[in-house]
């Protein structure tokens, strides 16, 4: 009860502050390239709920179409105006919204999509007992995960051979001792990896 008062009392405050600068950035994207200012994406929530997690879109029109992983700041699949969107995680920003409607934690495993999480053995499923969230330690450490990609000669194959089993891990741990402080303390530090 506590985490859901946190998350929504941070996530109102926060559209307020952002709303301007949500203008400005819809503007951006509008004038940038065709296609609708929000891109939205079935993603696995708590329990193996699907929802659809809000974003600026950052990619030319049925980019998905092409496949589900971004590899490299360099896909061509990506607009000028997402590249920078992308570079400072600000196409995550209307993610707020999940948190507002209760789909989305602020701090919490990130949600994959359902062809992915079907990989996951009976221990990784645990991540779908909580909420997801915008951020979390393996958000942190796979920042860039786009350029970490692009160094495997089968990109996909070793984001579900290395980067995927990792991420759910660190975000086992966090299951195992989340707690308020623990979440500030991750919100601070994606912030902070986020302006260096």
């Amino acid at each position: 009860m506590l985490k859901r008062i946190f998350d929504f009392v941070l996530a109102f405050i926060g559209l307020l502050i952002l709303l301007p600068f949500f203008i400005v950035i819809a503007i951006c994207i509008k004038l940038s390239s065709k296609g609708s200012v929000f891109y939205f994406q079935q993603r696995t929530g708590k329990n193996e709920i699907p929802f659809l997690l809000f974003k600026f879109r950052t990619m030319v029109i049925d980019a998905d179409k092409k496949g589900l992983l971004t590899v490299g700041m360099t896909d061509n699949r990506i607009t000028k105006v997402g590249y920078s969107l992308r570079k400072y995680k600000m196409d995550e920003l209307p993610q707020l919204l999940n948190v507002l409607n209760g789909t989305m934690s602020l701090v919490g495993p990130r949600p994959e999509v359902e062809k992915y999480t079907k990989l996951y053995n009976a221990e990784q499923k645990r991540v779908l007992s909580v909420k997801p969230g915008i951020t979390d330690f393996a958000s942190i450490k796979y920042r860039n995960e786009n350029e970490i990609l692009a160094n495997f000669e089968n990109p996909e194959k070793g984001y579900i051979e290395q980067v995927m089993p990792d991420k759910l891990k660190l975000n086992l741990e966090y299951i195992s001792n989340r707690n308020i402080w623990m979440d500030i303390k991750i919100i601070f530090a994606t912030l902070f990896k986020i302006a260096i």
